[in-house]
């Protein structure tokens, strides 16, 4: 395995992981066809890698009261470029493709979620995602009255915020690492899949 996705130890192979780390990459690769670079990056520490995915999976699996899964990798990919973070710009950006269906969007929000072609809605869920996350801001009452007002319920309004916070936590560890984007990451949701 290539040493080039992070300053720190990654696994040469994976049967030196702990079973578990190993079950889980292998169903990665099965699903996607290869091996995202963060899961690699993060093998080395088995327990925080336990923990990260485990609230990744708690935050971006949860079935929330209306907040979609395109609108959570919404909030990953705008916090991610306002965070200069390129691997989960990437990474998160081909699964907003392939979650909207909309193979340009992805790329907009990264530039400019004010220009990008979404609704007011989804516009005011990355102000406050950059209120809190860039701005180091807090939920006070104007801001949960403008976000109940389109709709967003309490529990909405705290997934984007913990959405927001575990993703700026993540772009801080992989600029730490140094960890690249998979080149597979840059064509999905552009280019149809192979059938198999």
């Amino acid at each position: 395995m290539s040493s080039g996705i992070s300053h720190f130890p990654v696994p040469h192979t994976l049967e030196q992981l702990p079973a578990d780390l190993r079950e889980r990459i292998l169903a990665v690769q099965d699903k996607a066809g290869f091996v995202p670079n963060v899961f690699l990056m993060l093998a080395h520490r088995p327990a925080e890698f336990r923990a990260f995915f485990a609230y990744h999976d708690a935050l971006m699996d949860r079935e929330s009261e209306s907040l979609t899964a395109a609108e959570k990798e919404m909030i990953v990919v705008a916090t991610s470029a306002r965070h200069g973070c390129l691997y989960c710009v990437v990474a998160h950006g081909a699964i907003l493709r392939i979650y909207s269906k909309d193979p340009l969007l992805a790329d907009q929000l990264a530039i400019n979620h004010r220009t990008a072609p979404i609704g007011e809605r989804q516009r005011l869920m990355l102000d406050f995602a950059f209120h809190l996350g860039a701005a180091g801001g807090a939920l006070d009452d104007a801001w949960r009255e403008r976000l109940q007002a389109v709709g967003f319920s309490d529990e909405d309004i705290w997934d984007i915020g913990a959405v927001t916070a575990f993703f700026s936590l993540s772009n801080r560890l992989v600029s730490l690492a140094g960890t690249p984007p998979n080149p597979e990451f840059y064509l999905m949701g552009r280019v149809p899949r192979a059938a198999k």
